[in-house]
């Protein structure tokens, strides 16, 4: 196969002396792309692609020349890519290293982002929900569901799933965003039992959507938010993992219910793009049973 690869620099800055806003979104993207390329580069051993393990490494991970050997690409060139230089890549490229740094099918999706091909920069859906959208919801009742968008906003619920988290919150949630009642609201927080296991695949969703909304104040400001205020959030963020939405296990500890165990689904909402609907079904039938007592008021 050949390789078809393009370096081009990107256009001149304007000579009024101040770059212009798509230089500056360019240059955003470019440092995402470095780090991650360097954080995928560094949790894979020299084993992982048949290479010999060698002698002791200084740093984890695999050395750059082993990744440009296996994309079939020139050092110096994937060097200038990681360092987040503007140069640019064909698909043919971007697949090889892809494949060298052994990415799934959202990291890879990830990566085209990243590299401007295309760049798709998208506004946050429309907050206007339909009453279709708003019946669906409803019919789902007694199961809990929500529709959010790919920022984790809450767009709509129904009433079993208002019902269901009526009591985690000391004050009315504000933000009304998941994740910012997650990470920054403790009490929420200490309910969620298996924190450590799922918020870091959640935040790796917000990081894959992140992609297609670069150098958009909604976005750059929750996020800075949220890294100031959760260490936790912080630690998660600077790992670069991306992932899509799919079906989770979620436990939470409810003061009325106890223990309660769900399978989280999501469903795309095609009428509102980067919107989905999720849905918590019991996972077994101790939590089937218990649910309905969160529908009781105190």
């Amino acid at each position: 196969m050949t390789l078809v690869l393009m370096t081009t620099l990107d256009d001149p800055p304007a000579l009024a002396g101040t770059l212009p806003a798509s230089a500056s979104l360019a240059g955003h993207r470019r440092r995402e792309l470095a780090e991650f390329l360097r954080t995928r580069r560094g949790r894979l051993r020299p084993e992982d692609i048949g290479f010999a393990p060698g002698a002791r490494r200084r740093t984890p991970g695999l050395r750059r020349e082993e990744v440009a050997q296996q994309a079939g690409v020139g050092v110096t060139w994937y060097t200038w890519l990681e360092q987040g230089r503007p140069i640019k890549a064909s698909g043919q490229v971007l697949d090889a290293v892809a494949r060298a740094l052994r990415l799934d099918e959202a990291e890879r999706e990830h990566l085209y982002k990243l590299a401007d091909l295309p760049l798709t920069v998208t506004a946050l859906p429309s907050l206007a929900v339909s009453p279709a959208v708003r019946e669906v919801l409803a019919t789902l009742d007694p199961l809990p569901a929500v529709l959010m968008n790919s920022r984790w906003d809450l767009l709509g619920k129904n009433e079993a799933y208002e019902q269901l988290f009526a009591y985690w919150h000391d004050e009315p949630c504000e933000m009304h965003n998941m994740l910012w009642c997650v990470f920054m609201e403790p009490n929420v927080r200490s309910r969620y039992l298996n924190f450590e296991e799922e918020a870091p695949r959640s935040v790796a969703q917000l990081r894959a959507a992140f992609a297609g909304h670069l150098g958009e104040p909604a976005w750059t400001d929750f996020i800075g938010e949220l890294t100031e205020g959760s260490e936790d959030f912080a630690r998660m963020w600077a790992r670069h993992d991306v992932a899509r939405p799919g079906v989770r296990i979620k436990h939470f500890l409810d003061p009325r219910a106890g223990l309660l165990r769900f399978i989280t689904t999501s469903f795309a909402v095609t009428e509102m793009p980067e919107c989905r609907i999720i849905v918590y079904t019991p996972a077994d039938d101790e939590t089937r049973a218990h649910l309905s007592l969160t529908r009781t008021a105190s």
